[in-house]
């Protein structure tokens, strides 16, 4: 009997401090799971030691697959992940970042339920990041239901499985490059009624590093992602 074959996907900017940790905690799930699975890191043009850091790694884990590119952004990365897994035949696909918000323990419960649903999503529910991330996730929430006419409840948790095969079709529907990209995804899945379902999870500080978007940054971004979201409102 075929195993179910498991890619996370993880981008990763300037993390040269967090990222041997999180290697270290992500990487037992994919050897637990067995089969074809792999960890994929894309390295989004760190300008430190990160990279550096993914190729050693890669001498003693046969299963970690470290990517070298310029920098695209978060949205672009993971999108470049995505295709990545579903081209490479993957069963599932799982998306967490490497700052060590997120834990791995808790991703059992997702793979548990791997077959019920399209999309199973972390909801945040207790945000230990900082009151200023809880409130543009709140407003996000309301902006795409004014221009989607859909209620997501958390739209862009870095902690999500999907169905290979469907991701495939669903990654049709998202312009390449696109920086938003996990929360147009989800207002896809959610829009086309495609089992999603919102499991908390733990979200914790970043654990090392600095963030690399701040709110000045977050605003730019916000103006340009509802314009982009009223370009797109009738094409997904």
């Amino acid at each position: 009997m075929k195993h179910d074959s498991l890619y996370i996907i993880m981008p990763a900017y300037n993390e040269e401090k967090n990222i041997g940790t999180v290697i270290e905690q992500w990487y037992p799930v994919v050897e637990k799971i067995g089969g074809d699975s792999r960890l994929v890191i894309l390295n989004d043009g760190s300008k430190d030691g990160t990279y550096e850091k993914i190729r050693k790694y890669q001498e003693k884990y046969d299963r970690l697959i470290g990517i070298d590119k310029p920098n695209e952004g978060h949205g672009g990365t993971i999108l470049r992940g995505y295709h990545y897994a579903v081209d490479a035949g993957a069963d599932y696909v799982f998306q967490t970042d490497t700052d060590g918000q997120t834990l791995p323990e808790e991703f059992w419960q997702f793979w548990e339920k791997r077959k019920e649903c399209g999309l199973l999503i972390g909801y945040r529910k207790k945000r230990e990041d900082g009151i200023s991330r809880l409130f543009v996730t709140r407003v996000l929430r309301l902006v795409l239901f004014l221009i989607f006419k859909t209620w997501v409840k958390d739209a862009n948790t870095p902690y999500r499985l999907m169905n290979g095969k469907q991701l495939k079709k669903v990654l049709k529907r998202i312009p390449d490059g696109f920086f938003l990209s996990n929360v147009l995804m989800t207002v896809i899945y959610e829009k086309h009624h495609l089992h999603v379902e919102y499991i908390p999870i733990t979200f914790r500080p970043r654990q090392a590093g600095k963030n690399s978007i701040n709110m000045k940054r977050i605003i730019t971004i916000g103006k340009q992602a509802f314009h982009d979201f009223m370009r797109l409102r009738h094409r997904i």
